[in-house]
């Protein structure tokens, strides 16, 4: 077994995940830098020998595609710095903390899908947002993007070198669409992180951002990975306002990559109406069908798709004229055998071919979604009145139907769902609602800022959390009606998980004492001994230890205290899979009482201040080492 490892309260830097990428495939490129801040000596990229390399690149300035704003670089790095921030749970506000296996996060979802990406990477199989359309007021998203008038007009190249102007410089054309580029920028190059290889994102926007939306996507994912541009009837009447107003919004599906999403794509569940148009004219004992046309195009057509039929009332039918029969003759010869030609009821029609109902997957998606089909905004404000009679809380909340048609075409029964725009939380909502109609065990994070609200609850975050709990009771309450009206021998219908675990985006728990050597006097060292903050919990240093463990946040905590631990503090996660102890000066009999936990488990984590002295250590992993076996494998032991 190797030394114990520490491990440290900063994400990943994700510049330097991507050097080492390309000097895995390059190493002849690399070379050494020296930090000029921290006096640190890295590894880095030498670009001229990479461009050596790669052969005929674009450099300097050679003209090239691109797609562009003011403050583009500066929403790159941000995307790629490391941050000392954690997610703290907060049980208080958690409804079914022990079994839920469903987050709601309360913070900048920037930071968050940051920590997320850590034990979340490749993990979600559907991303849906709902993100500032940037129509003047609904910019709450605060990221530091903004210049002076004079940097913005050196930056954006609107006043020539003499000061004169090119172009009028509206808000609308400047930093008004720069300030909003920079801030879903980062966010979706961290989101793609998080996908699943079969997995895509869907995104509402309206007119006023969608253009730039499909650029950054574009440069993102890739044109490649462009899925549609779904075109949603959001009003049932015109604004009487607005002369020539909008009655759609568009919903932009990007994959992680196509080729696989498609392969995983659902089709949807017929309609009623749908299912109406299936009859039994000649009770078929297949059940119910409808026909569709055999004839079809020339231009490929092969010889074999040329040839006469004849009728049951004995009349011969060529092709129309300029068209062929869409079958051979051979496959049409077997249908007819297999009964499923139909030539009308009088036996002489044009033939067509009979499809199932029962033999049915399901219907294509198209891109235009009505609201008879998915619902609009009215519905979604009479939802919100249902769960709320005594005043609805959000303004522009989208309709449950909505959210589940995408998880009917984009996500299993299984999948996780992340949605890190969650403004009224209609999205787990709907995951609760299809999880209750499949008897699916699909899991929902939601992320929301602690935007201010108005009315009763003080944010949004307050809103979004007592919808979830609403919702929950509601349906709770429906299963319980239904299966009180079950006879004796009836199966009761199980309540979905309709819990959720708060947790809160917040500074690291431990101080921040990262110096270089010589900044460093007797006291510092001295107080390093324990740099946990005053005001953290047992909890929140095993919340954030979690990610270094790959573990997911929703994973299952027992707080394991008497009988062989003798009353002292021991948390197993996932059944012991993670032993964690945050106690001063652990005495050995407690380590021998962890080292001899059954199953055993593939990590330790205790606090620093677990060992009185640097025997102790040596003691600690020498205890674990003699409780190794083969079969079990070594315990990697960690401190934090």
């Amino acid at each position: 077994m190797s030394d114990i490892e520490k491990i440290h309260g900063i994400t990943p830097d994700l510049t330097k995940e991507n050097v080492d990428r390309l000097l895995a495939l390059f190493p002849d490129v690399a070379t050494e830098i020296t930090d000029p801040k921290t006096g640190r000596t890295e590894r880095a990229v030498d670009f001229d020998a990479l461009r050596e390399r790669l052969g005929d690149v674009t450099e300097g300035n050679r003209e090239r595609y691109q797609f562009t704003w003011p403050g583009k670089r500066e929403a790159k790095c941000l995307a790629r710095e490391p941050i000392a921030k954690t997610l703290r749970p907060v049980k208080e506000r958690s409804k079914d903390w022990d079994t839920t296996q469903n987050l709601y996060i309360e913070g900048d979802n920037l930071d968050a899908l940051k920590l997320l990406r850590e034990n979340y990477a490749g993990k979600i199989k559907l991303i849906y947002i709902d993100p500032p359309y940037n129509t003047g007021h609904d910019f709450v998203y605060d990221d530091d993007f903004s210049q002076t008038q004079d940097e913005f007009n050196a930056e954006s190249g609107e006043y020539n070198e003499n000061g004169g102007r090119l172009v009028a410089n509206t808000e609308s054309n400047g930093r008004f669409h720069s300030d909003w580029c920079s801030m879903i920028y980062p966010r979706l190059l961290l989101a793609r992180d998080l996908l699943t290889q079969d997995g895509a994102i869907f995104i509402s926007i309206d007119d006023n951002e969608n253009k730039n939306l499909r650029n950054i996507c574009d440069s993102i994912f890739g044109v490649q990975n462009f899925c549609a541009q779904i075109v949603w009837q959001k009003r049932t009447s015109p604004d009487a306002r607005i002369n020539l107003g909008a009655a759609h919004d568009y919903i932009v599906v990007y994959a992680k990559n196509l080729l696989f999403f498609k392969g995983k794509m659902h089709k949807l569940t017929l309609s009623d109406d749908r299912k109406s148009q299936y009859k039994n004219p000649d009770n078929d004992p297949r059940g119910p069908w409808a026909s569709v046309d055999i004839t079809g195009q020339v231009g490929h057509a092969t010889s074999s798709q040329f040839y006469k039929i004849k009728t049951p009332s004995g009349a011969i039918l060529n092709p129309p004229q300029g068209r062929c029969w869409a079958l051979s003759e051979s496959t049409f010869q077997d249908l007819v055998k297999d009964k499923r030609i139909w030539f009308g009821s009088n036996g002489s029609s044009r033939p067509r071919q009979k499809k199932f109902l029962s033999e049915t997957e399901g219907g294509n998606t198209w891109t235009w979604w009505t609201n008879s089909e998915v619902g609009h905004n009215q519905e979604a404000f009479k939802e919100l009145k249902t769960l709320f009679p005594e005043g609805v809380p959000f303004d522009t909340p989208k309709p449950t139907r909505l959210m589940k048609r995408i998880l009917d075409i984009a996500s299993d029964r299984d999948s996780v769902i992340l949605d890190f725009f969650s403004g009224s939380a209609t999205m787990a909502d709907a995951v609760i609602q299809k999880n209750n109609e499949d008897n699916g065990h699909r899991r929902f994070i939601l992320i929301q800022v602690p935007e201010k609200a108005t009315g009763r609850y003080s944010t949004l975050t307050e809103i979004g959390e007592e919808r979830i709990r609403r919702a929950g009771k509601k349906i709770k309450s429906d299963i319980e009606a239904e299966n009180a009206q079950l006879t004796l021998d009836g199966t009761p219908k199980k309540v979905p998980d309709i819990g959720f675990r708060v947790l809160r985006v917040d500074d690291s728990n431990y101080e921040d004492r990262r110096k270089l050597v010589d900044e460093y006097s007797q006291k510092d060292i001295d107080d390093d001994v324990d740099i946990t903050k005053m005001d953290r919990s047992d909890l929140d240093l095993l919340f954030e230890a979690l990610p270094k463990f790959q573990l997911p946040y929703s994973s299952k905590i027992d707080v394991l205290s008497g009988g062989e631990f003798d009353g002292h503090t021991v948390y197993s996660v996932n059944d012991g899979q993670l032993l964690a102890c945050f106690e001063d000066s652990i005495p050995e009999s407690l380590v021998r009482a962890m080292a001899a936990f059954r199953p055993r488990p593939s990590y330790v984590l205790v606090s620093e201040n677990g060992f009185l002295n640097s025997a102790a250590r040596t003691n600690f992993t020498e205890i674990f080492k003699q409780s190794a076996d083969e079969k079990t494998g070594a315990t990697q032991i960690r401190i934090i």
